[in-house]
Parts: C-alpha cells; structure tokens; sequence
C-alpha cells in the first residue's frame, strides 16, 4: 500500500447528530478526553497553558446550553485520525447540519435511553439517508431509568426504517445499570462507579463462560443470557456491506457522564466506519487515493477568535496529499490560492497543518476570497455537487439603531451570509436589508452575534412578506424581463444572485402561472 492510501485508510470523519439534551455534546467531550485530545471534560488542552474551550464555544451555546454552530474536532485513537464533526442540535439550524454532513462518511446518532426517537433524531436522519450515510447509534444515559433496551430497538426499526443490530447489550439500567455485554466480540464491560477510566473489560468466551456468575448477581446474569440470544434472533445479523450501504445500524448502550461505552464506541468506529470515500462532482466522481489535491469548503466561520477578526474556510480534502504552502487553483474565480497556513482544529483551539491527506478537515484562513461550495484543485475545473443552499421560511427587515452605521452593519451581514447564518436580501428599490431564516432562532442569534462580533446593535421587525426564490430560466432574456416586470419585487442575494419576494402565497403561485418559462428555486447548489 503507497503511503498515500495508508493514510486515507486510517482517517475516520464522522459527524455527531442528535435530538437537543440527548447528550451529544457530552458523548463528544468524551471522545476527545479518551483519544488524548483533552485532560478534563470542557478543557482543550493547549500549548503552554490550561485553556477552558469547549466544543459549544460561541457565547449563545453557552448561554442556552445548545448547539448551534458545527464545530471540528481532530484527535487519534487506536492508530486511527478521527475528524469528529459536532453540528447543531437546535432545528432552526438544520442548513448548517445538512452542509456539515457533506463533508462525512460516516455518523454516530446519539438517543436518549428515557426518550427514543425525537424530532430533531428523524430530521437528521433523513438528511444522512439522503446521502446514504452509514449511521452507528448511541444509546445514552443508561445510568437513568429509561425505556426498555428491545422498545429502543423496535423504536428506532420502526420509526426511521432503518434494521439495527445490537452490537453490545446493558446489563440493568439506572442505579441498577452494571455495565454492558460486547455482542460482537464476546466480552464483558462493567461501570465501576466512581472511578473515570472505566477500562474495565473482562475477556468472555461466551454468554455461558462461568466468569459471568462470578462478576455478575445472579438475577443480571440470567436476564442477560436471556436477553441475548432474543435480541440477536429478532435482529439482523451485523454485515459490514450493509452497514456501510446505510441500511443497517449497530447499536450501542453507554452513559457518556459516566465515560461508560464511549472506548467500545471508538473502536466500533475503528472496525466499521468506512475511511474517506469517492466525492461527486458535476464532472466526475472523484477518488480519494489520486495524486492531485482537490476538496470543496463546506462551512465559513467568522471571529471564532473576536480580537482578530478572523475569517476561517471549513475545508474537506477529498484527493491527494496536501502541504502547506500549496499553490491551489481556485475554481469559481479561476485565480491561483496560496495555502500559508491552513489549520488543524479542536473546537476553535487550532494548531497549523504541515500537510493534511484525503478526509481531513482542516481550516483556510481567507478575507472573503472563498465562499460555501468553493472547490480548489492542483488545476482541474471540479464543481463538487450536494452543497445546497435552501430559500428561507422566514423573513424579516434589519436596521442599525444608529443610522450612521448602515454601512457598517451592510458590512456584517455580507460577511454573516457568507457564513451561512441567514441569508440576506438586498431590494432593487429602497434601501432596507431583509434577512431570512429558516428557524426562529436564527434571527436571534444573527442579532447577538452583529451586535457583539460587530459592535453594531440592530434592529429587527415583522416583514410583511411571505416567501423568497431564486429564480432562474434557460434564457437570460427571459430573467431580464421578469425583472423588469416586477421590480418591486425583486432583490439580490449576497453572490447577487436574483430572488423573488412574494408577498403572500398566492401571489407566488400567480407569479409562477404567468411565468412558466422561468424557474423559482426552493433550493439552490452553491457551486453555482
């Protein structure tokens, strides 16, 4: 095996999705803490000196206690370069999640033991099946009372339609939970309370090894060789195929307060989740293991260091070994890009990449120059696809208090939308900015963020308008007249692109009978 492969073969980047309070970020806290990547829950280790950097690092994650940026964490573990990606658990912020989970193979789906299947859970999901996204559940806090581990299963079955496979079983649950059975590799995990390792794993030969009766009482004993045997025979038989096809899920029980089933789910990682795999663009598949460096930005982030105004590209390698100080090819300007310093990541501590292979994430300082969907390559035109920008539900109409600072607050929303926090509208006629959003949330965080990153207080106000399309057609005549037959209603967007704002439904439905030679996009590739 070439050099090259080796290390492609050994990366895993993954994402974490979850319903808010499954404990997601708790689960990935302790990921990091068992890949050496952190000395304590909540504390990244820095160079130098202790650091309080968490994973939910922007001011309103800590405030609400939620997730509502994606954030990129690297460590190693078991020979194996995990890219860990932590997105939104918050619904209003599912177009960060569904962009974050272009960049992966693989996910874990973090579940609640009390609470199964949510909303949020089933939302996600779908975004994962529509990219076939092999998915390893997590049944979290089995140190709580909570629903029956074969209703968990049935749940998940019967609500995502997705076959699981229990790859290891609880023994108890609550203050009775002692530990876990490995299903797969026939061995033993105990919780031993109290203690933070919980690296205590006894080597079985089967559910019938006497060792059982001696670690075990013999009430937990007996339901556990019960219980086993029934699981597996209601379930289907784990086969990697079909995992990886995203047809099957393996399942595994823990409580991640407890450090209790996250090193098993590491190495299930290991075992199961694919290495990085052939990317799709509008020319060609294109193949992790080719020479040549190619990838797409998947995610823009802004002032994740307030005192330096940075500006920080999320890019997802897809071919080929890339060193610093690469010279790239920028596809969408067609300029050459310099790569001076991209970055390693762990939430928004950083460190700079000598060189990053094939399913790395790394970070690309820039001063507006890349943008979501962006590709660059060593040359080839390469305009990678699924990258999709979605019209917003929800409009309002934004101002500065202090009208001296209109453009300044221009200035912030530009580099917000860039971002992907919301998207902006400028109206051909009059001079006010209209934001839209898809989750209610959005607006508020938008406000905080233009307000403390940008030092200009907003205002926001009910728009009276309904909806916003991007509209497009196969003659640029037609668009032109389109434009000038309703000028009103007419804004660009921040590429400047053209979008047309109804007013209420049926005026968009009126407006798209009258016009049928022109396309109005729920949807928008932002390659394009």
């Amino acid at each position: 095996m070439s050099p090259l492969n080796a290390e492609i073969s050994r990366r895993r980047t993954f994402a974490i999705i979850s319903h808010p309070d499954a404990g997601k970020t708790t689960l990935t806290e302790k990921l990091l803490l068992f890949g050496g990547a952190i000395q304590m829950a909540g504390a990244v280790k820095a160079r130098g000196k202790a650091r309080n950097t968490q994973s939910d690092w922007m001011k309103v994650e800590a405030e609400r206690g939620i997730s509502v940026s994606s954030s990129v964490m690297t460590y190693e573990y078991g020979g194996c370069a995990f890219n860990l990606l932590d997105t939104p658990g918050h619904a209003d912020f599912s177009e960060d999640t569904y962009r974050t989970l272009t960049a992966v193979d693989s996910a874990v789906m973090v579940l609640d033991a009390a609470k199964g299947i949510e909303n949020q859970t089933r939302k996600l999901f779908e975004v994962c099946r529509l990219r076939d996204i092999p998915i390893i559940t997590f049944i979290n806090k089995m140190d709580r009372d909570g629903r029956d581990p074969f209703e968990l299963l049935e749940d998940i079955e019967e609500s995502l339609a997705l076959d699981v496979t229990p790859a290891s079983w609880p023994i108890g649950m609550g203050r009775d939970f002692l530990g876990c059975y490995d299903v797969l590799g026939d061995r033993l995990a105990l919780l031993e309370k109290g203690k933070t390792d919980q690296d205590h794993v006894e080597e079985c030969a089967g559910l019938d090894d006497p060792k059982l009766d001696a670690l075990l009482p013999a009430g937990a004993v007996e339901k556990l060789r019960e219980e086993v045997p029934l699981a597996k025979g209601l379930c289907q038989e784990f086969d990697l195929g079909t995992f990886l096809e995203g047809h099957l899920s393996p399942v595994f029980f823990g409580s991640a307060i407890n450090n209790f089933g996250v090193r098993e789910l590491l190495k299930g990682l290991i075992a199961m989740a694919p290495p990085p795999t052939p990317r799709a663009t509008e020319e060609r598949l294109v193949s992790p293991g080719e020479e040549k460096v190619s990838g797409f930005v998947f995610k823009i982030q802004a002032n994740m260091d307030p005192k330096h105004r940075d500006r920080i590209a999320f890019f997802r390698l897809s071919s080929g070994r890339l060193k610093r100080g690469m010279k790239l090819h920028h596809v969408r300007s067609g300029k050459p890009f310099n790569l001076h310093n991209p970055l390693l990541f762990l939430a928004q501590d950083r460190a700079t990449a000598e060189d990053a292979w094939a399913g790395d994430i790394i970070g690309i300082p820039n001063h507006g120059s890349l943008r979501i969907g962006d590709a660059l390559t060593e040359g080839e035109d390469l305009k990678f696809t699924g990258i999709p920008s979605f019209a917003p539900e929800l409009l309002k109409t934004i101002r500065p208090e202090d009208p001296m600072r209109a453009k300044h607050l221009g200035r912030a929303l530009r580099q917000l939308a860039e971002e992907g926090v919301a998207r902006i509208f400028r109206p051909q006629i009059g001079n006010e900015w209209i934001i839209g959003a898809i989750g209610a949330l959005q607006f508020e965080v938008l406000a905080d963020r233009i307000r403390t990153e940008y030092d200009v207080p907003a205002l926001l106000e009910a728009s009276a308008l309904h909806t916003a399309r991007w509209i497009e057609a196969d003659e640029a005549q037609t668009i032109k007249k389109f434009i000038k037959a309703n000028s009103t209603e007419i804004a660009e967007d921040h590429d400047g692109h053209p979008v047309f704002l109804a007013r209420n439904a049926w005026r968009m439905d009126q407006v798209v009978k009258d016009w049928p030679g022109v396309r109005f996009l729920k949807t928008k590739e932002q390659t394009r």
